[in-house]
C-alpha cells in the first residue's frame, strides 16, 4: 500500500510544471511582455556584439562625409547605411555601441539601488520602532525630491562623468526598494513559516535573509525590471543636459545633445538616437509588466 502510494506520488510530481514552466505560462499570456522581451533580447545581443555588428569605430570621423543622409534618402550610401553626424562619425556603429553603454548603465544602476535597497529595507523590517522612522523618513526626504533634479544636483556634486551619473541614479531609485522590501517584509515577517524558524532556533540574520528575503523577491524583481527602464532614460536625459556621458562617447543621451543644432537640417542625428531610447524603454516597461502579472499570485488566473 505504501509502495503504491509512493508510485501515485511520483507520478503526481513529475506531472507538475516546474517553477519555471509555470512563469513561462503566464508570462508568455501577455503578449505585448513577449514582444518586449524579445526586443529586450536583441538589445542584449547587440550590447554584447557592438564590436563584432559596428562597422566603424564610434568615435571615428569621415571628414568628407559630414552629415551624409541614411542610404535610402537622396544622397545617401551603403557605406553609411544610417549616415553620419556632423563631424562625419558613423549613426549605425555609435548606435550599436549605445546600446552597449545603456545596458551597462542599466546594470549597474539596479544592482547598486537594489542591493542597498534591500539591505535597508530588511533593517528596517527587522529593526526597532525608532530605527525603522529614522530610515523611513530619509527616504521619504529623498522621495519628496524630483527624481532627476535630485540627480542633477548630486552629479553637479561628484562630478559630470558618466560612473557620477550612474552612482546618482542608483541613489536616487535606492528608496524605492526600501519602501518596497521593508513592505515585503512587514507582510512577511508575522507569517507561521517565519515563526517556525525562529522556534526551531534560526537567528536574526538567518531569518533576515534565508527565510524571509526569498519570500520577497517577487515584487522586487518587476521593480528591478522596470528601475532599468529608468535607468536608462535618466541616463539619457543626464547625458543630453552634459551632465552625465562626455563626448565623444556614443551614449545615446549625450548623442541627442550633439546633435540638437541639426534638428531642421539633419533629422536623422536626432531621430534615430531617440528611438532607439523609446523602443528600448517601451520594450522593458511591457516585459515588466509581464514579469509583474507572471509573479504576482493575485493577478494569476486558475
Amino acid at each position: 500500500m505504501s509502495d503504491a502510494s509512493s508510485a501515485t506520488a511520483r507520478s503526481t510530481i513529475g506531472t507538475r510544471p516546474g517553477r519555471l514552466a509555470e512563469f513561462w505560462r503566464y508570462f508568455r499570456e501577455n503578449r505585448g511582455a513577449v514582444i518586449g522581451l524579445y526586443v529586450f533580447a536583441v538589445f542584449v545581443f547587440v550590447a554584447v556584439f557592438a564590436n563584432l555588428l559596428a562597422p566603424y569605430d564610434p568615435t571615428e570621423q569621415f571628414r568628407a562625409h559630414t552629415l551624409q543622409p541614411p542610404v535610402w534618402q537622396e544622397g545617401g550610401t551603403w557605406a553609411f547605411p544610417l549616415g553620419t553626424d556632423a563631424v562625419g562619425r558613423d549613426m549605425l556603429s555609435r548606435l550599436l555601441y549605445g546600446a552597449r553603454f545603456s545596458f551597462f548603465v542599466g546594470i549597474v544602476v539596479v544592482v547598486v539601488a537594489a542591493t542597498g535597497g534591500i539591505l535597508l529595507g530588511l533593517i528596517a523590517g527587522f529593526a526597532p520602532r525608532w530605527l525603522d522612522t529614522v530610515i523611513m523618513r530619509l527616504m521619504d526626504i529623498i522621495l519628496a525630491f524630483p527624481s532627476l533634479l535630485l540627480a542633477l544636483v548630486l552629479v553637479a556634486i561628484l562630478g559630470p562623468t558618466l560612473l557620477n551619473a550612474m552612482i546618482a541614479i542608483a541613489l536616487v531609485l535606492q528608496p524605492h526598494y526600501v519602501r518596497l522590501t521593508r513592505a515585503s517584509v512587514l507582510n512577511e515577517r508575522t507569517k507561521d513559516y517565519v515563526t517556525s524558524a525562529r522556534v526551531v532556533g534560526a537567528g536574526t540574520l538567518r531569518t533576515m535573509f534565508v527565510t524571509v528575503l526569498p519570500n520577497c523577491l517577487a515584487p522586487i524583481i518587476v521593480q528591478a525590471a522596470l528601475s532599468f527602464s529608468t535607468a536608462i532614460l535618466d541616463a539619457a536625459a543626464l547625458g543630453f543636459l552634459g551632465m552625465g556621458a562626455q563626448p565623444p562617447t556614443p551614449e545615446w543621451g549625450t548623442m541627442l545633445a550633439d546633435a540638437r543644432e541639426f534638428v531642421l537640417r539633419a533629422w536623422w542625428v536626432v531621430t534615430l538616437p531617440g528611438l532607439a531610447i523609446l523602443v528600448t524603454v517601451l520594450s522593458i516597461n511591457l516585459m515588466g509588466d509581464g514579469l509583474r502579472d507572471a509573479l504576482d499570485p493575485k493577478l494569476k488566473r486558475s
